[in-house]
């Protein structure tokens, strides 16, 4: 999304010359293509109304005047340039071919902004779809200049050829492909004088200053002669006025605030401030060291620096995310950082969507009601049947679930399930909906749901705790049911430390630790090595979900028996050897299909593996008067044989 944002762009920038009544308001007209290997295809030029070429031509041509002026007032977005209807008008001027010297005609087109590129483009209808639309519609010469994938003259009759491709009908360029083509052309018109390669850029300089009274003065004085020069060390910093008036004819105050502006002998402060993205792009390294009140930053920037997640939006991507890396690399080019990019990872989360309702007003338009004010009949399966306003019990249309907004009115405050069932339960029901990338439905069931949960992990805690006191762990005397439990805990740190560390999907470590709990919730031994074993289990549920819902486990731990705080305990560990199994269960095949299920030691070699699955009575009975031609062990999950 940034590259294409940034749209940077490898082309040529190419003159064409123009007659003789045209080359009096201009000596000749600069044009930016990517596609110079299309050039020999040039059937028209187009130029944006407000082009000097397209007044010119309007002021002895009403007709034309007031196109111009309809194209001023038409949409200048890329959507709109997409889909309006290409339309133009002849300017009667002609432009000429910078390699061949024909003429071409000169229109004015509202698909040609001046304030994209030079305000003009090259036209070659049979290889731009844009163009070719335009060309059809005016009657325009459509000529292929590149052949299709097997060497002829492309179908160019009702749409546009435009892939890349050999040359044909480009004189002495014919035969060449697309790089070679760019190439050739491009040190033609070098050597002609006639262009140039050019790296373009779709993004614009950014303009920091803004007209307004809140933001960061901006450290420049203007002279009486009109100079603008940076404040000396000696004269910042520069702090905004507090005692300012707003006063209701609107603008910054402090620009009417001499006592802030005038510096003396006609020299003023700047009163712009700049744009907060200036300090925004930043703040993530001054946090480092803001105690610093004599240098923008310091070696602790080095030391914390670059940051191991940002985490946004999607408009973010080509907003404060890009501009923080700009400013992030401006930085380390002047030596204020070492880093090359200001953060490490980058989470961009969902949307929170919500169910809408409405009813048509007199109007024909929506009216809109918040899913608090509506009361739901829904079937066996949670699907909703119907929908009625609760203030006048009358039914309301059941609008989809959208994202939350204004306009629809689906918003839902979650102070409101707050106050019912506490904070760690709506961010637990938050970070379990859905991975944090993905949408999240809001649901109130849901939010029910995840309050059970907590309670669960509350009365486990406790009944543990009643259980009586553990021992110290001894894994030497453990038996099968405590080494498994044992197993499923270690198990589960490891996923959990993998899903929350690496993988950010809180929703699957959230749920490991709900399959954690039901295999605790199943342990029943109380002897001292069971409560041990439930002990370091327990203990691990409540850590691994201590940055989920930190309330409850703060005090569950200390329930648990501990000082500190488990905001201040270290993350559980996992223990290898304890994931380590004794046995394991292997599906046997033959050709394909489940005939047994077998047990074997861990560490059971091959040979083991292959004569037990061929000695089971299960498996003879299928392999009975056949020849067994292979069998293939994979090893820790399955035996087929194959035979017949």
């Amino acid at each position: 999304m940034q590259r294409n944002w940034i749209g940077k762009s490898r082309g040529v920038e190419l003159s064409f010359g123009l007659d003789t009544a045209a080359s009096q308001v201009q000596e000749s007209l600069t044009v930016f293509t990517t596609r110079p290997d299309t050039l020999m295809g040039v059937t028209y030029v187009g130029v944006a109304a407000a082009h000097p070429l397209a007044k010119a031509a309007a002021e002895h041509n009403p007709a034309l005047a007031e196109f111009n002026a309809e194209c001023a007032r038409g949409g200048t977005s890329e959507a709109d340039m997409a889909t309006m209807e290409k339309r133009g008008m002849d300017t009667g001027y002609k432009a000429i071919h910078p390699l061949t010297g024909r003429e071409v005609p000169v229109f004015v087109a509202n698909f040609v902004l001046m304030e994209y590129g030079t305000g003009a483009v090259m036209a070659v209808p049979a290889h731009d779809e844009r163009d070719h639309e335009f060309a059809t519609k005016y009657e325009l010469p459509i000529e292929a200049v590149i052949a299709d994938a097997e060497g002829n003259t492309p179908d160019i009759s009702e749409a546009a050829f435009t892939e890349r491709g050999v040359l044909i009908n480009s004189g002495e360029f014919n035969g060449l492909d697309f790089e070679s083509a760019f190439d050739a052309i491009a040190n033609r018109l070098v050597e002609q004088n006639r262009g140039e390669i050019k790296t373009n850029f779709r993004l614009r300089d950014w303009g920091v200053s803004r007209q307004r009274y809140w933001g960061a003065p901006i450290p420049v004085k203007n002279g009486p002669n009109g100079e603008s020069i940076p404040l000396t060390d000696a004269e910042l910093p520069v702090a905004l006025p507090l005692d300012v008036e707003f006063d209701a004819s609107g603008g910054s105050p402090i620009k009417k605030m001499p006592s802030f502006s005038d510096l003396g002998d006609g020299w003023q402060r700047e009163t712009d401030t700049f744009d907060t993205f200036m300090e925004s792009s930043w703040y993530y390294a001054r946090f480092c060291c803001a105690d610093n009140h004599d240098a923008m930053l310091d070696e602790r920037a080095n030391y914390w620096l670059p940051v191991d997640y940002y985490i946004g939006g999607i408009e973010h991507a080509i907003l404060h995310l890009l501009y923080a890396r700009f400013f992030h690399k401006l930085m380390r080019d002047f030596g204020l950082v070492e880093s090359n990019e200001p953060f490490k990872q980058l989470l961009t989360q969902g949307m929170v969507i919500a169910d809408t309702f409405y009813r048509i007003n007199e109007k024909g338009g929506r009216d809109w009601f918040n899913p608090l004010d509506v009361e739901v009949k829904t079937d066996d399966k949670g699907r909703a049947l119907s929908a009625t306003l609760l203030s006048d019990g009358l039914p309301v249309v059941i609008g989809g679930t959208e994202k939350m907004s204004k306009s629809k009115n689906n918003g839902v405050d979650p102070q409101s399930m707050i106050d019912r069932f506490g904070a760690d339960t709506v961010r637990l029901f938050m970070m379990f909906a859905a991975p944090p990338e993905q949408s999240l439905e809001w649901s109130d069931s849901g939010v029910e749901g995840a309050h059970r949960f907590v309670k669960r992990v509350w009365r486990l805690v406790h009944e543990h705790v009643a259980a009586g006191t553990p021992v110290a762990l001894d894994m030497t005397t453990l038996n099968d049911d405590q080494k498994a439990l044992r197993r499923k805990t270690h198990e589960t740190i490891a996923k959990c430390s993998d899903d929350i560390g690496r993988r950010t999907t809180f929703n699957t470590a959230i749920a490991a630790v709900m399959e954690l709990v039901n295999a605790i919730s199943r342990f029943e031994d109380t002897s001292p090595q069971g409560l041990a074993v439930a002990r370091e289990a327990v203990e691990a549920c409540v850590l691994l979900l201590s940055p989920i819902i930190p309330h409850a486990t703060h005090t569950l731990w200390a329930t648990l028996g501990h000082a500190e705080a488990v905001i201040d305990a270290p993350w559980p560990a996992t223990d290898a050897d304890a994931m380590k199994k004794d046995s394991i269960e292997l599906v046997v095949q033959v050709n394909g299909k489940l005939r047994a299920r077998l047990s074997f030691p861990a560490d059971a070699d091959r040979d083991t593996i292959e004569a037990a699955a061929l000695a089971d009575a299960n498996v003879v009975k299928f392999v009975d008067g056949k020849t067994v031609r292979k069998v293939i062990v994979v090893p820790g999950k399955l035996v087929n044989i194959v035979a017949n």
